[in-house]
């Protein structure tokens, strides 16, 4: 099969990477934590307001940390969307845990907040609130209920780095929050993600644990004069490339949000008018602030949604589904269970598709939208 013309995702260096990639060659020091990962690190703690940043390998590593650091245990629960990638579960049924989920919410496809206190039991440890598109969950609510409940909440803010909830940024929200930089992302580095923690209680096992479970990081600043094997841990550290790679776009985040928001409003002033003939455009709560992680459109039924999947990818666009519902798919129906249905989710999922969306689009999303346009005027 040919690749599609216009992809719905194209990797794009911002300036200084390759700049930054040869530096960290010469001076020799690939493995973590080096120069660029504690330049990256005082970044993101610096743009999120967060207390600690620690890079990691994805955010897949990002989110098992915090699985071990709300200290999920065989048996434990963990209330979490359906909708949403393989990984916010896995990092819990990797302790032994069980996700729960509830349904979505229509307008941004975010976790319901109405629906998450029916779901705590007397098991429960956390809730994971995964931030779709790029809008932030309902964080206010969300924590009410986990401090009522004494849980912890912990974001799942893969696609939100730069948004913003009552001014707040993403990642400063919960008591720990996850970050991906995987390729498909806004800012990005091939694979790597990062964990913020705001918890204070929590800052140095984070530190233990993305170390194999080793005090070396105390060893380094001189707060002990040998480090040693103390709690459970893996390596979860990227190397200097990656993180060389990294600076160079949080360095270009202002740039890069700029652009994704124009080619955003873009789409969205094109495709609103149809929204009177059935047609499904994100809802942005006037309390979130949006990084234009990506733009989807909803069908009105699957049937739709299969055409105009065709249609484009016969035109040479690329418009995927996005996720099939954990709770639908085989592991989900072996490993966690649901509380109460789950209308929303199954409803939305088989009648989603995302536009491209990527740095420097020119005219190609002029190209999109005239597709888009005549299939929508066919279709609807």
């Amino acid at each position: 099969m040919t690749a599609p013309s216009i992809p719905f995702n194209r990797p794009t260096p911002s300036g200084d990477e390759l700049k930054y990639l040869a530096e960290a060659i010469a001076e020799g020091k690939l493995s973590g934590d080096g120069r660029f990962t504690t330049r990256c690190q005082d970044l993101i703690t610096q743009l999120t307001g967060a207390r600690s940043a620690l890079l990691t390998h994805s955010c897949t590593a990002a989110l098992e940390m915090a699985a071990m650091l709300v200290g999920v245990e065989p048996g434990d629960e963990v209330i979490m969307p359906s909708y949403t990638f393989v990984s916010t579960a896995n990092a819990v049924v990797l302790r032994g845990g069980i996700p729960v989920f509830v349904d979505i919410r229509p307008d941004t496809l975010n976790i319901d907040e109405t629906l998450v206190e029916a779901a705590v039991t007397a098991r429960t440890r956390a809730v994971f609130a995964v931030h779709y598109a790029g809008v932030p969950a309902n964080m206010d609510s969300l924590k009410d209920i986990t401090d009522r409940h004494g849980i912890q909440l912990v974001e799942d803010a893969a696609q939100a780095f730069g948004s913003r909830y009552k001014g707040r940024p993403a990642g400063s929200l919960g008591a720990l929050a996850a970050f991906s930089f995987h390729e498909t992302k806004n800012l990005i580095s091939g694979e790597g993600g990062a964990i913020v923690i705001n918890d204070p209680v929590l800052v140095e096992r984070a530190e233990v644990l993305r170390e194999k479970g080793t005090n070396r990081r105390r060893f380094l600043r001189g707060e002990t004069d040998k480090y040693t094997w103390i709690d459970i841990g893996s390596s979860f550290l990227p190397s200097e490339l990656v993180a060389a790679f990294l600076l160079a776009q949080l360095e270009s985040a202002p740039l890069i949000s700029k652009d994704r928001l124009r080619a955003w409003t873009t789409y969205d002033d094109a495709l609103r008018p149809f929204r009177a003939r059935g047609l499904g455009t994100p809802a942005i709560p006037d309390d979130c602030l949006h990084n234009a992680h990506l733009y989807y459109i909803v069908l009105p039924d699957a049937r739709t949604q299969r055409e105009f999947v065709a249609r484009m990818r016969a035109g040479g666009v690329q418009t995927p589904f996005h996720y099939v519902p954990l709770h639908d798919s085989p592991a989900g129906k072996q490993k966690a269970r649901t509380s109460g249905a789950l209308p929303v989710t199954e409803d939305i999922s088989a009648r989603l598709v995302r536009l491209p969306l990527y740095p420097q689009m020119g005219h190609a999303i002029d190209q999109v939208i005239s597709l888009v346009r005549l299939q929508l005027e066919q279709l609807l």
